[in-house]
């Protein structure tokens, strides 16, 4: 049988206290004498008790102490983006005044983990590169807690973070575009939460804001490039995705643009493997200005996004909704970083169907 857990009454009684007087030497917000505090501390000790049970402070504040974060319905990858990472630091910095932790939650409600409709959380941040983010809305909307949305549509009334996404992709088409290329292919992240890697058509339905936004600041640009979806962000899918458009009918491009850093490291190798040169047979640009494994001797030239000042406004956000507050929307800005993965288009190109210039 399992011995009795020691109570605050118990600190107490031995140190010779009130339990208002042990209780407050635990939460600090009442200064006490030193001698009294090395007693209620001594105390506790000896009977083995380490603290209030957390549970039962969560039930009289009514809160958990948990703030939910859906980011896709594939969890064991998220941590492979760095982005994703840095986004997540800053987030658990701003729901830190609250005392608040995060629960990464999967959106598909598969796998037997807590639902978005179970999990006991004080509130939600929901990440834009989902593609169930509507679906998922309505979920949290139905339990009436805080919810912020980073880098999707939510519509009225749902505090937003917004990322320059479209413009952001725009000027770094308008720097190719400076150098002289004219024929571009675009390798965008995946367009849905289930998304097959494949070129995306007129009528493609495209689910994750961010991929749609950075597609059309492209297409401001360059309106008639050929796009094709990768799987994910990843540098292996990255690959996947250069291979197939540098082995697609029709003229070979000179210039590649990449939705992610990672995307864009697998594209630089793929080019690499064809016998080509970057920058000097194609050029490549990636979105995000994290650090990525096997890019160098080359720097990439990419758009650089506040990623942990996402994070931060969202925890922000949040943690004012939590204290009763309101909550803004804010829009970030990305920043463009010249690399010497981008160069002038080549003027003479190798005829079609040869590896090299």
């Amino acid at each position: 049988m399992n011995a009795r857990r020691a109570t605050i009454a118990d600190v107490a009684r031995v140190a010779g206290v009130a339990a208002s007087t042990a209780s407050v030497v635990f939460s600090g917000k009442t200064p006490v004498s030193g001698a009294t505090r090395d007693r209620v501390l001594a105390a506790a000790e000896q009977l083995g008790y380490t603290g209030p049970d957390p549970r039962a402070t969560s039930l009289r504040r009514g809160r958990s102490g948990i703030v939910g974060v859906v980011i896709g319905d594939r969890l064991r990858t998220a941590f492979r983006d760095p982005v994703t990472t840095v986004m997540l630091d800053g987030l658990a910095e701003g729901v830190a005044e609250q005392g608040a932790g995060l629960l990464l939650l999967r959106d598909d409600n598969e796998g037997g983990e807590p639902s978005l409709r179970s999990a006991p959380v004080d509130a939600f941040v929901l990440v834009g590169c989902s593609g169930h983010l509507r679906e998922s809305l309505a979920a949290i909307r139905a339990r009436g807690i805080p919810v912020v949305v980073v880098e999707g549509d939510a519509g009225e009334g749902i505090p937003q973070i917004h990322l320059d996404n479209r413009e952001a992709q725009a000027e770094i088409a308008r720097h190719l575009r400076s150098l002289g290329h004219r024929e571009v292919a675009l390798v965008t992240l995946q367009l849905a939460a289930t998304g097959s890697p494949g070129w995306i058509g007129a009528d493609d339905r495209i689910a994750v804001d961010v991929t749609r936004d950075r597609l059309e600041g492209a297409r401001d640009v360059f309106p008639a490039a050929r796009a094709y979806a990768a799987g994910g962000s990843s540098i292996d899918e990255g690959y996947a995705a250069g291979e197939a458009v540098l082995t697609a009918p029709g003229p070979r491009p000179t210039a590649i643009l990449a939705q992610s850093d990672l995307l864009a490291a697998g594209v630089i190798r793929a080019v690499q493997d064809a016998g080509l040169v970057v920058p000097e047979d194609i050029s490549v640009t990636g979105f995000d200005g994290v650090q990525v494994d096997g890019v160098a001797p080359l720097t990439l030239t990419t758009m650089v996004q506040p990623a942990a000042e996402k994070g931060r406004a969202a925890g922000a956000a949040i943690s004012a909704m939590l204290a009763g507050g309101p909550a803004p929307t804010i829009r970030l800005s990305s920043a463009f970083r010249p690399g010497n993965t981008t160069g002038p288009a080549p003027t003479a190109r190798a005829p079609e169907g040869s590896a090299s210039a």
